[in-house]
């Protein structure tokens, strides 16, 4: 029987990349409240078209959670309601 020889060639970008992508689905599962920019990067969506179209609609208002003028929005509830404005389109 003949050994064996393996070679494995990593690209240190590549591999950094595929963590950063776990990294983010796992904070997402976590995340409880979200604020605009964090939707905007969530949804790569700006953050003028996201108070244009999207937190303007009566069922985002509905969970939106304000502090004098800071407003955040549930996470999972916030994504339902982006799924279905966009799904309508």
């Amino acid at each position: 029987m003949l050994p064996a020889n393996i070679e494995l060639h990593l690209d240190k970008a590549e591999v950094r990349r595929y963590i950063e992508k776990r990294l983010d689905e796992e904070i997402r599962e976590t995340l409880w409240l979200i604020d605009l920019d964090k939707m905007s990067d969530l949804t790569c969506m700006s953050k003028r078209w996201l108070e244009e179209v999207i937190t303007c609609d009566m069922r985002m208002r509905a969970i939106e959670i304000k502090k004098n003028r800071k407003r955040w929005w549930p996470y999972r509830q916030a994504f339902e309601i982006i799924n279905e404005i966009t799904s309508e389109w």
